[in-house]
């Protein structure tokens, strides 16, 4: 519980930075500066918690760099995606659409998995389409012509896809740190996190290098605005993926979703937005219907 609500709280900050860096920074460059600076953070973080604790360090195999690389993989396109959202509606909206994660996982595990979900998980589920659809027409009208063009927005589109993106890497992750198998389980967290890290600090990138070679270098001349992004990063995915390693993913996603308080409140008096009472009614309908899913 402890870990999950510090990750909220980290991430929900890491993402307002980013935000803020998107007025100097590409979107493939604003994304990138969370790996590139948290990968010496999550190393100090990965050696410091060895060396305290003194157990042998574990030994991953392909298996378990595999899916470290696949997750990773997957949490850039979330990662760019989600801060695409945030252009058309504002943070707070953007992140709302995002906080599907746990509903859209407990979706991929009925259809992947073939596991059942009882009549209040769908009756969640439910809720969270409807409170999707209220953000989306919010200031709209209720034409059937206006419903396709609200829930086929930037904002809607983006948002949703990067929640898909973030519930698939917890599935990753814990599975990775589950083939990982080491006696404690902070270390072994925090392995996969460093791995992940640096894969995906190769993998975005060789890919800004390659196609926004200007960018790559304004993201190392703006390392001290972008150092404190890679900083809250670290702390924040070090406790998520110990979340993750500790209990079932739908579980720490659900506790997650206090992030949309923060989200808010960052919103408001970090970056300035104004928020409408509507954006706040359906953020919080989200929320409701993730709770009421894993609950269930």
């Amino acid at each position: 519980m402890a870990s999950t609500l510090c990750a909220a709280l980290f991430q929900c900050w890491r993402t307002a930075l980013q935000q803020r860096l998107r007025g100097t920074l590409s979107l493939n460059a604003a994304a990138v500066v969370r790996y590139l600076y948290g990968v010496p953070p999550g190393l100090a973080l990965l050696l410091g918690w060895w060396w305290i604790g003194g157990g042998a360090m574990p030994s991953p195999s392909l298996w378990v760099i595999g899916l470290c690389a696949l997750g990773g993989l997957i949490q850039i396109f979330g990662t760019v995606l989600l801060i695409a959202s945030f252009a058309p509606r504002g943070f707070a909206v953007g992140t709302a659409y995002s906080k599907t994660e746990a509903m859209q996982g407990a979706i991929f595990a009925v259809l992947i998995l073939g596991e059942h979900l009882p009549g209040q998980a769908w009756f969640g589920i439910g809720l969270g389409v409807c409170a999707v659809l209220y953000l989306s027409l919010a200031g709209r009208g209720g034409s059937v012509g206006e419903l396709l063009r609200a829930t086929t927005q930037p904002a809607a589109l983006c948002g949703l896809s990067a929640g898909a993106c973030f519930g698939l890497t917890g599935i990753c992750i814990r599975a990775a740190n589950q083939s990982l198998a080491s006696p404690d389980v902070v270390l072994g967290a925090l392995l996969t996190l460093v791995m992940t890290n640096a894969m995906q600090t190769v993998m975005q990138g060789g890919w800004l290098l390659a196609r926004e070679p200007q960018s790559a270098v304004a993201v190392v001349k703006g390392w001290r605005n972008a150092a404190p992004v890679g900083l809250l990063s670290a702390f924040g995915s070090a406790c998520w993926f110990t979340g993750f390693a500790l209990a079932p993913v739908a579980l720490v996603r659900s506790v997650g979703q206090v992030e949309i308080l923060f989200t808010l409140a960052f919103s408001r008096w970090y970056l300035g937005e104004t928020l409408k009472t509507r954006d706040v009614i359906g953020a919080v309908g989200i929320v409701a219907s993730v709770v009421i899913v894993v609950l269930s």
